[in-house]
């Protein structure tokens, strides 16, 4: 059964804004109408596999493009909002408590 996803992008300093959406739409996201940085798609995979997607697609789209700071938030069907920070220490997505 097919659930829903809504992911949120907050980005600052994207160099590339079309390098990164063209990634995410390759990948199955599509933009939300008139919303800046908003993305929507379906998953067919269980959450731990959806997560860890989400999280790969977004970290390369933004890798591609360059950026200098960006958190991201998602919902997977009716799971709770999900929230991450991307840390350039790290060089991945860390959980923020929302």
């Amino acid at each position: 059964m097919a659930m829903h996803v809504v992911l949120i992008v907050e980005v600052e300093g994207l160099k590339d804004k079309v390098i990164f959406e063209k990634h995410l739409k390759k990948e199955g996201f599509t933009p939300i109408e008139e919303e800046e940085f908003a993305y929507e798609g379906d998953t067919t995979t269980h959450l731990f596999s959806t997560r860890a997607f989400i999280l790969e697609v977004v970290e390369k789209g933004l890798k591609k493009s360059g950026f200098l700071t960006c958190k991201i938030m998602f919902q997977v069907g009716e799971n709770p909002m999900e929230a991450y920070r991307f840390s350039h220490e790290n060089n991945t997505f860390e959980p923020v408590a929302i």
